[in-house]
């Protein structure tokens, strides 16, 4: 059987497309991949997408993203694509549990966190270092934990991990953060986060689990261990668009390319939409309208094959 639409990632993306294709009656198959939900799944409160006033969980908001669109007709899938023929028509998806064909293809694969690549990080990762805090914050209750960044990720990250850790150090390379004016309030207001400026972390310390972090002033060259049973990390986000590598155009930063104006790829039926092709906003709002713009441009696409 070849389906109509088959769309890769599930993320605000993702289940937005799925959402339009459902109801123009398209009949979608989403594959949800190795994080289902996306990296909203990773997040504390959103306060920022309309029509939640009193904000929401990140989980809870994809967990009704999922419900909406599977109420008109979604098939989800909880499979991760490993393989890709899109230059074939009907296109090809191989996932890690069977072989699927379709006549479009959105591709919705999000971004995955980055990592400093320091001695240590690899080597702990899941015994004290993470990219996570929402989803590891709780095992480090009562402890000392840093966290590198300036940025809004970085922030939150740091305030939500207050209400388990101890203490938070807060790295920041740069003299001052680059977060939103609230962000940066909120942290400078907690009496429990200490931001340390011009500040990079040079080795995660420990033999079987984190026990502190080597850190390095980039102006005086001055080293010293903060003494922590936690590090992580909130440095930014790559794409995940390894998979399409010599299928689709990739860009640089290694973002999706697409039309100006549209979701369309340089090859006919395929389409992209959220942070695997997005560089510039990187929010879930605009996620999901490129998710729309992507199911309507497949309809489109469908339309004019008939």
């Amino acid at each position: 059987m070849v389906e109509k639409v088959v769309i890769i990632g599930s993320g605000p993306a993702g289940w937005t497309a799925a959402l339009y294709a459902a109801r123009a009656d398209l009949a979608p198959v989403l594959f949800e991949g190795m994080q289902p939900g996306g990296l909203l799944t990773t997040t504390t409160e959103v306060e920022n997408f309309p029509g939640f006033p009193e904000g929401i969980m990140g989980p809870d908001m994809m967990e009704l993203f999922k419900r909406q669109a599977e109420r008109f007709g979604t098939k989800t899938h909880a499979e991760t694509v490993v393989e890709v023929d899109l230059k074939s028509d009907p296109k090809v998806v191989k996932t890690d549990k069977g072989t699927y064909e379709a006549q479009t293809v959105i591709v919705s694969t999000g971004a995955s966190a980055m990592w400093l690549g320091i001695p240590g990080e690899e080597r702990l990762k899941t015994k004290g270092v993470s990219a996570c805090a929402t989803c590891d914050g709780f095992f480090f209750r009562g402890k000392e934990v840093v966290v590198v960044g300036g940025g809004d990720s970085a922030a939150e990250e740091s305030t939500f991990l207050t209400k388990f850790a101890a203490k938070v150090y807060l790295l920041v390379r740069k003299e001052a953060m680059r977060a939103s004016k609230i962000m940066v309030e909120r942290v400078r207001k907690n009496e429990k986060i200490e931001a340390l400026f011009n500040t990079e972390a040079v080795e995660v310390l420990g033999a079987d689990r984190v026990e502190g972090v080597r850190i390095k002033n980039n102006q005086t060259g001055a080293e010293k261990t903060l003494i922590a049973g936690g590090y992580f990390t909130a440095i930014g986000h790559r794409p995940n668009t390894d998979l399409f590598k010599g299928q689709l155009e990739i860009d640089v930063k290694g973002y999706l390319v697409h039309e100006h104006d549209s979701s369309k790829t340089a090859i006919p039926g395929v389409f992209v939409a959220g942070d695997a092709a997005d560089h510039r906003y990187r929010q879930a709002v605009t996620a999901a309208g490129m998710g729309c713009m992507a199911a309507m441009d497949v309809e489109r696409y469908l339309a004019s094959r008939e």
